[in-house]
């Protein structure tokens, strides 16, 4: 299978399937002399893992990460840095079945066709826990890119038909609900809804939201490593990402060019943005101000409701999905937006060292 590695200059390769031994991550090209511990990985890694509330699969995991290789006297050694989680909690057999059919909205019937054999247990390698891998990678970058002074976060910005209200935004409380929406109101009424959605035997989408604050101008590549474009492509990589845009998103399909138009002014001794439309990133290179994105989220495929599919053979059958499933994957999948933003904005900052060849020499020329 070809397809596990993303990045250029800073590559990250996923591996383990969700009812194997293990999953991980390898990091290559992260540069030497970061402080690391397993602790700045754990608080990212337990963000996402099961069973910590009641809108998430009972599958309990303590995503324990294991540091294998790269680190040495606590600061990163330059080598490939391996990470590894353990899986404790599998239930093979709530899987048995799907092997003789394919599951509606999953990835089931494409694995057959491509590769003529499937990991039926939990999906595989399309499984959510294959984002272990990329949380892990992402808490270390998003603690390199906070050393420069860039800030990501990443949040639920609506469940279903639930939407924040932007004039009661508070960054604070995201951590501290189950859904993990900066409106305390809005999130009381998210949980709800989830609620009648599981009663129902159904499960609900949403949109997530993730802003960037500190990225200086410059950074992106102006034909097809655009930053605008490398986000997308690394944001819907993941599993249940179907939309992403960027600022103002499809809204700017209804504009004039007067008013989609970002401006420029002097202010506070830089050039920036009269207005923010293009979500900090214009013509595929970082404008300066914050940037903007956001993905739409499907509904958890895996549901307790009676659904219609085919084996195998191809003969009809009706199913219900056995196992433990999330109702929404939204909350867990916060953070996993929040590290594929950071992996992919370092990447291109450390590809942005080489744009002059004025950095190059007063690097060399400077080095100690």
């Amino acid at each position: 299978m070809s397809g596990s590695t993303f990045g250029n200059h800073l590559k990250i390769t996923t591996w383990g399937e969700s009812h194997g031994a293990a999953l991980g991550v390898v990091i290559d090209g992260f540069p030497a002399g970061m402080e690391l511990s397993e602790s700045d990985i754990q608080k990212y890694l337990d963000r996402r893992k099961p069973g910590t509330s009641s809108v998430t699969t009972p599958r309990k995991e303590d995503d324990k990460v294991e540091i294998l290789s790269g680190v040495f006297e606590g600061k990163t050694t330059g080598t490939p840095i391996s990470l590894l989680v353990r899986n404790t909690s599998q239930k093979s057999g709530d899987y048995s079945q799907i092997a003789s059919y394919y599951r509606p909205g999953h990835a089931d019937y494409g694995f057959d066709a491509k590769y003529g054999f499937r990991d039926y247990r939990g999906g595989g390698r399309s499984s959510g826990r294959e984002t272990i891998g990329r949380v892990a990678a992402g808490a270390l970058c998003a603690k390199l890119l906070g050393q420069m002074g860039i800030t990501l976060t990443a949040y639920t910005k609506s469940i279903g038909p639930v939407s924040i209200d932007p004039n009661r935004f508070d960054a604070s409380v995201i951590k501290e609900n189950p859904v993990c929406m900066p409106d305390s109101d809005a999130a009381a009424k998210a949980f709800d809804y989830i609620q009648e959605c599981r009663n129902e035997l159904d499960s609900v989408g949403g949109v997530i939201e993730c802003r960037i604050e500190g990225v200086p101008a410059g950074i992106g590549e102006p034909v097809f490593d655009k930053l605008d474009a490398s986000m997308a492509k690394a944001l819907m990589s993941i599993g249940a990402v179907k939309a992403v845009e960027v600022g103002d998103g499809v809204m700017v399909s209804t504009y004039k060019g007067s008013e989609d138009n970002d401006g420029f002014t002097y202010k506070d001794g830089k050039i920036t943005t009269t207005t923010n439309h293009s979500g900090g990133i214009m013509g595929g290179i970082s404008s300066g101000s914050d940037i903007i994105l956001r993905c739409h989220v499907k509904p958890t495929p895996s549901i307790s409701k009676e659904q219609s599919t085919v084996k195998q053979d191809g003969s009809p059958i009706d199913i219900v999905i056995g196992g433990r499933h999330d109702p929404v994957v939204v909350p867990r999948a916060v953070v996993v937006v929040e590290c594929m933003a950071a992996v992919t904005l370092l990447d291109a900052m450390i590809s942005n060292m080489s744009a002059r060849a004025s950095y190059i020499t007063a690097f060399y020329n400077n080095r100690i």
